[in-house]
């Protein structure tokens, strides 16, 4: 069976260490060095990077976040150990792990690091599909010719590069397809390298529970369990129609996956459709001032984003899901494009007063649409709210502040319910 040293990069037949280095770090697949397309998911980024400069952290849980109101943007495996998990709030974290040492995150600094990556990538193929600053699909399909070794080779020098030269690891997925790296790359985390090959995709997937499949969340999984899908092979006993009828494009897209039947490309510099950002309750609510503290919070995060990206929204959306799963979704055209939170904010504000009055949601989201480059944002006031620009013009010296002291370092009263 082909084999692949992490360490060294000796290829050769299997065995449980390397015959050049004598390493055990072993990757061995059939088809191995036949798979090309791959999933590179760094491990706890935020926190690796903090490590990184500041060796005194190395062997101390660390966790990446805002203050006692704020939630957790990332942790170490140390501090995972304890039960700390991203978007957890940060006093049940502390709880956790009272041990930990928190520190506030610094963007730019994690963007930095993030383009450096890209460009090593960059050097193996142009076909890269970012997810994130931390995670990108990558197809290496035809390179083996360019860099002299086969796409696994490749993947194992580019994350012995990522150590060596920027103090961050990685961990890689191979498969034949999207769906099965981003598996993939999961399985052995952190420092991991895993392969899911065509022949084993069956045998891998009809244990695994449907949660294993991206974008199955809390909700998704609770509807399937009403109907008796737990596992992928309950999935497989499904038909395409009747998993469609009851639930529409996702149960159609749940019987492909189950089958590992992905034919996404990997599609480098995608073009952002829309800016979103949802939270799911641990229990529903209908308290009017804790879903506007949220719906406050959102819209905070839908700007952020937005400004980072040099993007603006002539749309602005809200989503809301009840008790049983339904969904409302309600949109406003805006008379000009805008990216100011305190813009988004007030328009989703508007849609929530439009739905009924006392009803209970699971989940609460805000997003904009029809986006636009930032430069055109906010370029004209508003006649019917003389306050506008006064707002915008206090929304761009916190921006400043928050750029300058942390996230948590100035926050609207809207943003403690």
């Amino acid at each position: 069976m082909p084999a692949l040293c992490r360490s060294c990069l000796c290829q050769f037949e299997t065995g449980p260490r390397c015959p050049e280095c004598r390493s055990p770090r072993i990757l061995a697949h059939p088809e191995l060095f036949t798979l090309s397309i791959a999933h590179m998911d760094c491990d706890a980024f935020y926190a690796s990077v903090e490590k990184r400069d500041n060796p005194d952290l190395r062997d101390k849980p660390v966790i990446v976040g805002g203050g006692q109101r704020g939630v957790v943007s990332t942790c170490c495996y140390i501090a995972r150990i304890s039960g700390v998990r991203s978007a957890m709030p940060m006093f049940q974290a502390l709880k956790l792990c009272p041990e930990a040492v928190v520190v506030k995150p610094r963007i730019q600094v994690y963007a930095e690091v993030s383009r450096a990556i890209r460009a090593m990538m960059q050097e193996l193929t142009p076909a890269i599909e970012p997810l994130s600053l931390d995670e990108a699909f990558l197809d290496l399909t035809g390179t083996a010719r360019l860099h002299g070794a086969p796409p696994a080779v490749t993947l194992a020098r580019l994350v012995r590069r990522m150590e060596a030269e920027l103090g961050v690891s990685g961990s890689i997925g191979l498969s034949h397809n999207k769906f099965l790296a981003k598996i993939a790359s999961d399985l052995d985390k952190p420092r991991g390298f895993s392969a899911i090959g065509r022949a084993d995709t069956a045998a891998f997937l009809t244990p695994r529970p449907v949660r294993i499949i991206w974008g199955v969340g809390t909700a998704t999984q609770t509807a399937l369990e009403q109907a008796g899908i737990r596992s992928i092979a309950d999935l497989l006993r499904w038909d395409k129609a009747d998993l469609t009828t009851r639930f529409g494009h996702m149960g159609a897209r749940l019987w492909h996956l189950a089958r590992g039947e992905d034919q996404r490309r990997v599609t480098p510099d995608e073009r952002i459709k829309s800016i979103s950002k949802e939270t799911t309750f641990l229990e529903d609510t209908a308290d009017a001032d804790l879903l506007d503290g949220h719906l406050w919070r959102l819209a905070v995060a839908v700007s952020d984003r937005a400004k980072a990206k040099d993007l603006a929204g002539r749309t602005v959306t809200l989503k809301l899901k009840r008790a049983d799963f339904t969904t409302i979704t309600r949109r406003h055209v805006l008379a000009a494009p805008s990216q100011m939170a305190d813009r988004i904010y007030r328009e989703a504000r508007a849609l929530f007063d439009q739905v009924p009055k006392g009803a209970a949601y699971r989940l609460i989201g805000c997003g904009i649409s029809d986006l636009v480059p930032g430069a055109t944002a906010d370029s004209t006031g508003d006649l019917l709210d003389p306050q506008a620009t006064t707002r915008a013009r206090a929304e761009a010296a916190t921006d400043a502040i928050r750029a300058r002291f942390g996230r948590e370092a100035i926050i609207k009263g809207r943003a403690l319910r």
